[in-house]
């Protein structure tokens, strides 16, 4: 069996990162070790939250696992919550990847133009080397825009997408990909290149007016397993686009459904059956 590490936080309640990415990858055949960079009581949308740091578990843990000569196929990384985490998970990538590891870097930082409250523009370039570190990274545009000092724009045509990507893989990693990629009314998706080829790719759906925390994730870990399962990059990202939006239907459609995340338990089934058309 194939094995992922995960390493983000923990929000025990929120439906998001590690809670997502544990069930939805091990849902879909595959080993996922995690690697809590904190413990939240609940994510950030909350109000009166704790949190507890586990920075200084990185080392000991991995150290550990060294010593028992684990292995991963693929490595994700999603929320990290300072410049200090980010050195320490070069170090892991360092340490751990071989030439058959996948490095898949979501660098969730910003949206809608402006980043988290918790970090700053210095944050942004150190995610930037991280992803220079990467096999792919899938930023939205924010994100893109903060790690290459590029103008944000709300209206973009494809030209602006294609110079943003052209940015982003200057950075180092092999495939960039941008994520809630808009090029026409109604539709959203994502829009990649591969720099080994030199050759993009875009996938299109309908857009699902509505916002919910916690998709990105989602879209990530279902394309970390969809990748380390064995399915092509187009494969991988359509999969993982459609599971999403379908998610967001669904969790629309529930009366009783939380405000603070999608339910993506029911549709996991869905996924599965999916996958498993795919993989035949």
């Amino acid at each position: 069996m194939k094995k992922v590490l995960t390493i983000q936080d923990i929000s025990c309640l929120g439906k998001c990162s590690t809670t997502v990415a544990l069930p939805i990858i091990s849902a879909m055949g595959v080993e996922t070790v995690i690697l809590p960079t904190a413990v939240l009581s609940t994510h950030t949308m909350f109000k009166n939250f704790t949190v507890k740091d586990l920075m200084d578990q990185l080392v000991p843990i991995t150290d550990h696992w060294k010593a028992e000569g684990v292995k991963f196929d693929a490595i994700y990384t999603g929320y990290l919550g300072s410049a200090e985490e980010i050195e320490i998970v070069k170090k892991i990538f360092d340490e751990f990847k071989t030439e058959d590891t996948l490095i898949f870097i979501d660098p969730v930082m910003a949206d809608n133009g402006k980043l988290y409250p918790a970090f700053d523009e210095a944050y942004a370039k150190e995610n930037a080397v991280l992803c220079g570190k990467a096999d792919i990274i899938v930023p939205n545009i924010t994100e893109a825009c903060f790690m290459t000092d590029t103008e944000y724009k709300e209206v973009y045509d494809e030209e602006y997408v294609k110079t943003l990507l052209g940015k982003l893989a200057k950075l180092g990693a092999k495939k960039v990909v941008l994520t809630g990629v808009s090029l026409s009314e109604g539709k959203t998706g994502v829009y990649g290149y591969d720099t080994e080829t030199d050759q993009y790719f875009t996938y299109q759906n309908d857009r699902v007016d509505a916002m919910f925390h916690g998709t990105g994730d989602i879209f990530a870990s279902v394309s970390v397993g969809a990748l380390t399962r064995g399915l092509s990059l187009d494969q991988a990202f359509k999969l993982a686009a459609d599971y999403t939006a379908d998610t967001i239907k669904t969790t629309i459609e529930n009366p009783e459904k939380p405000w603070y995340g999608v339910d993506f338990e029911t549709t996991i089934p869905e996924l599965v059956t999916e996958l498993g058309k795919l993989t035949k």
